[in-house]
């Protein structure tokens, strides 16, 4: 394999800082038997779960993408018959369904316009009608990756917990690029991953667990169905000196320094510098005549946009990349071939690398004018 020439303005994996990647190629030992891993790791734990806005919530890291949090949140919580509602407006918020069915739970979906944030009005009203029906937990997405779609959790999260029934968020897109505070909203499982806003390789997810997560873990009158997706195998792990398995320390050593990162630059600042590229990415879209995807809604991480008539999704990807070295998103499901996407997460929302990808974008759409 190559080394990459071109310039990841993906909606994650997103570009690594080079201390990051450095930090990765050093020697660590042995994570099993060091016990000064230990601390590192809850040291590093804690550390995110400030970004979490997690204190009383416990935060793990698990080797594995951000799907690994996803099912694992879902393989804990879900015994058979168990009622779970999916709230989506998204190709990753419905994605929820099949995981939570593949363990047995019987699903609602409560389904929002695809092209704008759910309607937390429309929401409360359903829950209300619906308040019978026993939700053991709801799931939602954050940032629906694929449009670019930024729904209010703060809101939906309380209004979840005044009703008794617990949450799982996935974050992976927004956490740290937007606030979160999973202790005051009443997050019960939120899910995070290295290769978003944190900017560090793909390969580990992250994950807060509130105390009733783990009373409903840990009460199960089955066992979980899963080894590597158990969920309970990692709240005392620290205590007792015992991972699940042997853990990726040169990857998790490389992740606390792209938190490092994060807090040398100011966690405030990172979410203002995260606004002010979404807005700047935007207007510079519509300076260029192309039309969002979304009517409202927007992400301060990631953008969904169209082309113009006559222009084929497919060629302006390729000649971005293989022109101008820069390589952009395109999306799955229903957006397959209608949108492109620009991430302005993490390292990849700073000035000069959208400002690049911008005048890459408007000479690649002169270059293709038929």
């Amino acid at each position: 394999m190559h080394r990459a020439n071109y310039i990841m303005m993906t909606p994650g994996p997103t570009m690594v800082r080079e201390n990051v990647l450095h930090a990765r190629g050093d020697y660590y030992g042995n994570s099993d038997f060091d016990l000064g891993f230990y601390d590192y790791y809850d040291k590093l734990c804690k550390k995110i779960g400030k970004i979490f806005g997690a204190e009383k919530a416990q935060t793990i890291i698990i080797a594995g993408e951000g799907m690994l949090g996803l099912d694992s949140a879902c393989a804990s919580l879900t015994e058979k018959g168990d009622k779970v509602l999916v709230i989506s407006n998204g190709i990753y918020g419905a994605g929820f369904k099949e995981l939570v069915e593949l363990y047995g739970g019987e699903v609602t979906l409560f389904e929002s316009e695809l092209d704008n944030k759910i309607n937390t009005d429309k929401l409360r009203v359903f829950l209300e009608q619906n308040k019978d029906m026993g939700f053991k937990y709801a799931t939602v997405v954050h940032c629906d990756t694929p449009s670019g779609v930024f729904n209010n959790i703060k809101d939906i999260c309380k209004t979840l917990k005044s009703m008794g029934i617990m949450t799982v968020v996935d974050t992976v897109s927004a956490v740290g690029g937007v606030e979160v505070k999973v202790d005051d909203w009443g997050i019960d499982i939120a899910l995070g991953a290295s290769q978003k806003v944190f900017s560090a390789e793909a390969g580990l997810a992250i994950l807060t667990i509130s105390d009733d997560a783990w009373k409903a873990i840990q009460n199960r009158k089955t066992p979980i169905p899963s080894f590597y997706s158990n969920l309970s195998l990692w709240k005392d792990c620290v205590e007792k000196k015992l991972f699940p398995y042997t853990m990726p320390i040169s990857a998790i050593v490389s992740l606390g320094v792209a938190i490092d990162n994060m807090f040398e630059e100011g966690l405030d600042k990172v979410i203002e510098r995260h606004y002010s590229a979404a807005e700047y990415t935007r207007t510079r879209l519509m300076d260029l005549g192309l039309e969002l995807y979304l009517k409202g809604g927007y992400s301060p991480t990631v953008t969904a946009f169209y082309l113009p008539e006559g222009y084929n999704i497919e060629e302006v990807y390729e000649h971005m990349l293989n022109e101008h070295e820069v390589m952009l998103g395109k999306s799955y499901g229903y957006l397959a071939d209608k949108v492109l996407r620009i991430g302005h997460m993490g390292e990849n929302a700073r000035f000069y690398r959208i400002d690049y990808t911008m005048r890459a974008l408007e000479k690649t759409l002169k270059e293709l004018k038929k």
